[in-house]
């Protein structure tokens, strides 16, 4: 099986993963895409003001395991750039509101496609779950209920935050695998190819050795007749 074979097959499996987490009404998404040779990928993604954002990315396959990457600001300024790396973390707190661009780079490799796997995260101000707010407006105030109410929330938006950074290592550690399992292919199938060159020049070496001994002997014995 060849690598853009490899590479197709890789990222069927790792998109029927993605999907279920993909771009819903979540706030963190994961994706991963191929990336031709010769080309940059641009992808959009939403803020509101004095938010925070977070974009991990990594190479999964291709040659080098390297791309370039961009990020720019609605208003059109560039927060972070990369050259050739296989992966990276940047941050921005607060955000602007308007549509974040994230560019990858592909164009230095003429020949190669790339699988690069990123995932971003958005996090708000006022957290999630909106409906809990209701819970605190039906105790009278000043009240034991109110404060029992302010501490289930408080637990529950702790366990939504740890369940959230659960999801994203997992995610993470999907890519790593992926990206590992590539890498031991390919360098399988190199083993293969120069063990079998190996020995197919052992073999020949071996054959020329005994032709020539035989072709000795039967010189010597025609000088001796």
């Amino acid at each position: 099986m060849n690598v853009p074979a490899k590479l197709y097959l890789l990222a069927c499996f790792t998109l029927l993963t993605d999907l279920t987490l993909g771009f819903g009404q979540n706030q963190d998404t994961e994706f991963t895409f191929l990336l031709p040779a010769g080309r940059t990928e641009c992808f959009y993604q939403t803020t509101v003001k004095n938010w925070s954002l977070e974009v991990e990315y990594q190479v999964i396959a291709g040659a080098g395991l390297d791309v370039g990457f961009t990020l720019i600001s609605p208003s059109g300024y560039r927060l972070a750039s990369d050259f050739r790396r296989s992966d990276g973390i940047h941050t921005v707190d607060p955000t602007e509101d308007g549509d974040y661009r994230l560019c990858f780079d592909n164009s230095f490799s003429k020949l190669s496609e790339k699988m690069v796997f990123f995932d971003v995260i958005v996090n708000g101000q006022g957290g999630n779950g909106g409906g809990r707010e209701e819970w605190a407006d039906e105790a009278p105030p000043e009240s034991m209920v109110e404060y029992k109410l302010e501490d289930i929330r408080a637990s529950m938006d702790s366990v939504y935050r740890h369940l959230e950074k659960s999801r994203q290592v997992q995610a993470v550690l999907r890519a790593f695998e992926a990206r590992d399992r590539y890498l031991l292919e390919d360098n399988l199938w190199r083993v293969s190819f120069w063990s079998c060159l190996s020995l197919l020049v052992m073999l020949t070496v071996a054959v020329s050795q005994i032709y020539t001994l035989r072709r000795l002997f039967d010189d010597k014995k025609r000088v001796c007749t």
